[in-house]
């Protein structure tokens, strides 16, 4: 389509967004024809520390930002002190500073983080002129060879008692593509999407185990403690997201029984102008040989049988999801860890319960939202563009019906009659 056709269409259907808004900057139609640029953001990930530099022409329109309004992770960790003239802003934190998250997969070490950029008013002034912004930052270290330091001691206890008295189970929760068979490499969705997640013990030489989600909670920074928070796994492992329009649940039957599997409807939260999520799980296990119960369970809610169901083990298990006292406190398990103490940093990922985080999921087209009052308002503004668009249709329609009149009167002309005398 013409550039004069589309502004044509565009002054027709104003309230037409989506026609006049502009295309992703990842479209690949649109990304022919537009020049390629430095990023703006550069990140290098050392033996031991993190180092970004951000381009303070961030945004790429020649408006400045300031160093001032940039902070690093969940920590709001500042950049180093640079000069004025300087056009680049620096940070460099070491790999566990910052609120940094720690993910451990099959062949890698994940450290994740984000670059916020905050504007702030200048002075006494009320406006910005730049906008806020999350980048998402990621450094992935392979597993490989021994990185212990210790030297091998001696030891006269059998080979298989040592190993099961020393072996440390590593968690995690992992975003997998459609088909399950591997991990998704970008983290982005629109609403209607799901998200299909895999949490997994790595067992190594361990007896057999039953790896369990047993509660499961969203928010908008990798703090699982922070508000808001939607609640997607709950009472041991009820699955209480499929309880409202959602389809989520646990897929069943399992692949493996140190693999669960299961699948969110995406979600924003309302009144909130960031397009991330983070979704924290806490994740335990039992012997394989043991049967589930209610504080061991994977329980998914069938709205076509308006009733709950296991992935393995008796039906009763699932029982109390619905009176949302499952086990002996009944209690969630958010609010059991709010009373108590946080689960130590240093432990996660190495026990036999875990606290996973996986993120951040990005929503696509948030941002362009941000500044309309809701869906509720794009009708509205159709019909009128559509109102509009007929009216001009039907004034064309009568000039052009004029003009063809008024041509035809003129091939055709009247001669006068004169009198006799």
């Amino acid at each position: 389509m013409g550039l004069r056709s589309r502004l044509f269409l565009c002054f027709l259907l104003w309230g037409s967004t989506e026609l006049c808004s502009p295309q992703p900057f990842w479209d690949d139609e649109t990304e022919r024809f537009r020049p390629s640029k430095p990023p703006t953001v550069m990140v290098e990930c050392q033996e031991a520390q993190l180092v970004v530099a951000v381009d303070k022409d961030l945004f790429g329109t020649g408006k400045l930002i300031r160093p001032a309004d940039l902070t690093l992770g969940p920590d709001n960790c500042e950049p180093l002190a640079s000069a004025d003239t300087d056009g680049v802003v620096r940070f460099e934190v070491g790999l566990h500073e910052c609120g940094n998250i720690l993910q451990v997969t099959d062949d890698a070490l994940v450290y994740s983080t984000f670059l916020l950029h905050n504007p702030r008013p200048a002075g006494n002034l009320s406006i910005l002129r730049t906008n806020r912004a999350e980048v998402p930052i990621e450094c992935r270290y392979p597993r490989q060879g021994n990185v212990s330091s210790w030297a091998i001691q001696p030891t006269w206890v059998p080979f298989r008692t040592t190993v099961f008295s020393e072996e440390k189970l590593v968690f995690s929760l992992r975003l997998m593509e459609e088909n399950w068979s591997t991990e998704k490499m970008m983290p982005t969705f629109q609403l209607g999407d799901r998200a299909h997640l895999q949490a997994q013990v790595h067992t190594g030489s361990h007896v057999p185990l039953r790896l369990f989600v047993d509660h499961c909670v969203a928010t908008l920074t990798p703090d699982w403690s922070t508000s808001p928070y939607h609640t997607i796994v709950d009472f041991h492992g009820c699955l209480v997201d499929g309880l409202t329009d959602a389809s989520s649940a646990f897929k069943a039957p399992r692949p493996r029984p140190e693999i669960l599997q299961f699948i969110v409807d995406m979600f924003h939260f309302a009144n909130d102008s960031r397009n991330t999520i983070y979704i924290t799980c806490h994740l335990k296990v039992t012997p394989v040989d043991r049967v589930p119960d209610q504080l061991n369970k994977a329980c998914s809610f069938s709205k076509s049988s308006n009733r709950w169901s296991p992935v393995e083990g008796p039906t009763d298990i699932c029982r109390c999801c619905s009176k949302g006292r499952c086990g002996i406190s009944g209690r969630s398990m958010r609010l059991s860890h709010r009373e108590g103490q946080p689960v130590p940093r240093s432990r996660r990922h190495v026990t036999e319960e875990a606290d996973v985080t996986v993120g951040p999921l990005i929503f696509l087209g948030k941002m362009r939202d941000r500044g309309m009052e809701g869906p509720t308002s794009s009708p509205p503004l159709v019909m009128l563009g559509l109102g509009l668009a007929t009216v001009m249709t039907l004034t064309l329609a009568a000039i052009v019906l004029g003009l063809t009149g008024r041509r035809r009167a003129a091939s055709h002309p009247v001669c006068p009659v004169s009198a006799s005398q």
